[in-house]
């Protein structure tokens, strides 16, 4: 062979070239000086080739199209685990096994990210039956930790990172899902300590998302120092802040009901990097509705309309809270502008206890009554005090003794919380109307629920008696107050 040829021989082998191009061109094509053109001939034939491959399904592409073919086949035996490893074994273990860097179970995993118990089966089924052939990766475990936190299974998840540990597969990613996992169970303390072991560890470094879920943890426990402090490490060691970083923060200081913070930190954005996204923007809204900045909360809701509309019933809930604690004229109007915006199926009672209420002080009466129906229709039922004498106030200043007896009537029936204050204001409108039987009738309902006459009873029935000269009664109910040791009631006006 010419020595031109040697080095050309040389420079192919040295290429990227497959090697039956190689062949092809040392053993057909002598050198010469068309040698270039042969070359440039082989060139375009491998980019022909490469272009041909590329039209293919990536690797990438052909993994998620298999996993999700597997994932359909678990859902389909999601009430049988003896299905499910059937499943595995038939369909699952050639895929793991031609993809050995664990990047299969991890795509498996995230694909089953909605069923965290069929996840965790699949998971320790890879752990049980296949780490002797192909060990466990550090993404795995990672994984595995993040589905035991979500299940609130602290234990299983803290077991997972240590045999990981155990293995020299320590990373910072790994870290990372048992802090989230520390965090997500509200145990602030273990997610600190484990902060500080993965800073002492020479061959890990803590993320911004490290830092991220530091900030969470404290931000769900209102420990705001702790959050500050740990901000100030990450300008400290030069770590640029994320917009998780800032989401953070603001959901800790909403929690805390720190507004100021929580708009300081949201101007921040707004004037630098990076800015806030729809995320920020629906957390903006939760605190300006939780602050009562009513103003603020319709012009951060005309910015995210669309989508809250659609995908965030819980904070329409949130602005309608908003109003009914305002003091707007037009509550009750923008309050049924929001309610036409909740399905059906997403009735909360408490809501309807809110409505209630606000229809109660707002003297609506035929619409307090049809949140009252809709509540007993429900099954749902109120329990504070403060409720029930809301709307015992609301019939009582429209003079609606009859529909206040219906209520009472039903609430008994439907296991409200029955105070005197409903005997009571009962028998003060039937005096106001000089039913005196009726009002009469009220102490045999108490009675009947085991309420006993208090000293304001005697004081109601002392009051009509003597407003329209009941002498032989009122005489009786003197004697009874001198019998329950009240003594005699002090002349006063029938109120």
């Amino acid at each position: 062979m010419a020595h031109g040829s040697l080095k050309t021989h040389k420079a192919i082998r040295k290429s990227s070239i497959p090697a039956r191009f190689v062949r092809l061109y040392v053993t057909q094509t002598p050198y010469s000086s068309s040698s270039q053109t042969v070359w440039s001939s082989i060139i375009s034939l491998f980019l022909h080739k490469c272009d041909a491959r590329s039209a293919e399904p990536s690797v990438d592409e052909y993994l998620r199209e298999k996993a999700s073919e597997l994932r359909e086949e678990i859902l389909s035996h999601k009430d049988d685990v003896e299905g499910i490893e059937d499943v595995l074994k038939e369909k699952g273990v050639s895929l793991f096994r031609r993809y050995s860097d664990g990047s299969a179970v991890v795509e498996l995993l995230s694909q089953l990210k909605s069923f965290p118990v069929l996840a965790l089966e699949v998971f320790e089924w890879r752990r049980k039956q296949l780490d002797y052939a192909s060990p466990m990766t550090v993404e795995e475990y990672t994984k595995g930790v993040v589905i035991a936190g979500r299940l609130k299974n602290v234990d299983l998840a803290v077991e997972l990172f240590n045999e990981a540990s155990n293995k020299q597969l320590k990373s910072t990613s790994l870290y990372n899902a048992l802090m989230s996992t520390y965090s997500y169970n509200g145990l602030a303390m273990k997610c600190q300590s484990l902060f500080q072991e993965l800073k002492s560890i020479s061959t890990c470094t803590p993320s911004i998302v490290t830092y991220n879920i530091l900030i969470s943890a404290f931000g769900r426990l209102m420990l705001v120092d702790h959050m500050d402090a740990t901000l100030r490490e990450i300008r400290d060691q030069n770590v640029r802040p994320t917009v998780h970083t800032y989401k953070a923060l603001i959901a800790g200081y909403i929690t805390a009901w720190m507004w100021d913070e929580m708009e300081k930190t949201y101007l921040i954005m707004k004037e630098g990097s990076p800015k806030p996204n729809l995320d920020i923007h629906l957390l903006m809204l939760r605190g300006y509705a939780n602050s009562g900045k009513l103003e603020q909360m319709e012009q951060m809701y005309e910015m995210v309309r669309n989508h809250v509309t659609h995908k965030e019933i819980p904070l329409i809930r949130v602005m309608i809270c908003a109003y009914c604690r305002s003091t707007d004229v037009a509550r009750v109007d923008k309050v049924e502008g929001l309610l036409r915006l909740i399905p059906d199926d997403e009735y909360r009672p408490w809501l309807n206890v809110i409505l209630i209420c606000l229809y109660a002080k707002q003297d609506l009466l035929e619409r307090m009554e049809n949140s009252i129906s809709e509540a007993f229709e429900r099954n749902a039922y109120v329990t504070t005090v403060s409720t029930m004498r809301c709307i015992i106030s609301s019939y009582f200043r429209q003079n609606a003794v009859d529909k206040l007896a219906v209520f009472l009537s039903r609430a008994q029936h439907a296991g409200w919380n029955i105070c005197r204050s409903l005997y009571h204001c009962k028998m003060v409108m039937y005096g106001s109307q000089m039913r005196l039987s009726e009002m009469e009738k009220v102490i045999d309902e108490m009675d009947q629920v085991n309420m006993h006459c208090s000293k304001k009873t005697f004081w109601i029935l002392y009051n009509v008696y003597q407003k329209y000269g009941q002498k032989s009664k009122l005489e009786q109910v003197v004697g009874q107050m001198f019998k329950h040791g009240y003594g005699a009631p002090l002349p006063s006006n029938f109120v």
